[in-house]
């Protein structure tokens, strides 16, 4: 292998050189090398640093072209490649190359990616962020047993002392690019269900923006089937305008969640929101003053006057028979409000 190493350094062809860097990382995938060999490999070849990294690990792998791990910081990579596996991007790898790439350098990567992702996917778990639904759902399922549960999370490649957070998700992009927002560079796997979209993460990232359209719960990482449950209970509390539902912030209000559907119906109150959402507006307006409790902050977000979001309030009150710009009539509004959306879950 070192002797290829040699004669490629001579080679002026770069077809002829392209060839044969070919051979020499099939050469290495013969051996079944792992990814410290591969870099150690690569960056002999090359004569520079070689790297390699994993999103789903974060860890980066660094070999000098003595072999060694690069003990200088690392600099700017002259060529960098995506490393990518069942169509998803899972990882990078580059070189360190003092000045301008050098020839066959392209060829280097192209073959050194091709030759990662064959190492994850022999000695997984897949780093890919989807994942088997039957493991998923072994997973978040109540009726299961902890031995069960256990083994599948090692096989999802999550370590047995990890927390994991169980997110309920309503999205129309894929799950993976949600999945990696919520948790960068971090063990995340997701799941089409029959119940929707799934993802489990180590942690969550509370500053994340989560794609527009993508409506989210998320639940505490005590144990799999409770977040599951937290998670599509908040859900429910999703709206356009809070598209994104961690339970522990629910509070109190996630007691309505419990409420029967034909007990909230029979409600005056929830009644009376039912005939204001027939007026798109009042709905609006309603739903901005509950959210920010105050009349102009409400205006600034509709961008209307103050006194036309006044005029608009006080209908709605007569019309629920409250005075909603009193604390207490805020808090039957906002009550309603929430149990009628509950509703229409």
């Amino acid at each position: 292998m070192e002797a290829l190493a040699v004669r490629l350094s001579g080679l002026d062809s770069y077809a002829e050189g392209a060839i044969r860097v070919v051979a020499f990382y099939d050469t290495l995938m013969r051996r079944r090398v792992d990814l410290p060999a591969l870099a150690r490999a690569s960056a002999g070849l090359a004569g520079c640093v070689a790297g390699i990294r994993l999103h789903g690990t974060g860890r980066a792998i660094r070999v000098a072209p003595d072999g060694r791990d690069a003990a200088t910081p690392p600099g700017p990579a002259s060529t960098t490649a995506p490393v990518t596996l069942d169509e998803e991007e899972i990882g990078a790898v580059w070189l360190e190359r003092p000045g301008p790439p050098v020839q066959l350098d392209d060829v280097v990567l192209e073959r050194l990616a091709l030759a990662v992702a064959a190492v994850v996917e022999r000695y997984g778990p897949a780093r890919t962020t989807m994942a088997d639904p039957a493991l998923v759902e072994l997973v978040i399922s109540s009726d299961g047993d902890e031995a069960a549960r256990a083994r599948a999370l090692r096989l999802l490649g999550f370590a047995a002392d990890l927390p994991v957070h169980v997110l309920a998700v309503r999205s129309p992009v894929p799950l993976d690019q949600v999945g990696g927002l919520v948790c960068p560079a971090r063990p995340v796997k997701a799941a089409e269900l029959a119940d929707g979209g799934v993802i489990l993460a180590t942690t969550v990232d509370r500053a994340a923006r989560f794609p527009a359209g993508v409506r989210a719960g998320i639940g505490t990482a005590d144990d799999p089937p409770r977040s599951w449950r937290q998670a599509r209970t908040a859900l429910r509390f999703t709206t356009a305008r809070r598209p994104v539902v961690h339970y522990d912030g629910l509070g109190a209000l996630a007691l309505l969640a419990q409420v029967p559907p034909d007990s909230a119906r029979d409600n005056a109150d929830v009644a009376a929101i039912a005939r204001i959402a027939a007026n798109p507006e009042d709905l609006e307006t309603l739903d901005a003053y509950c959210a920010t409790g105050s009349l102009r902050r409400a205006a600034d977000l509709l961008h209307l006057h103050h006194s036309s979001v006044a005029r608009r309030l006080d209908q709605i009150g007569k019309a629920l028979g409250v005075d909603i710009t009193a604390p207490a009539g805020l808090i039957r509004a906002a009550l309603a409000l929430t149990a009628w959306r509950l509703l229409d879950d």
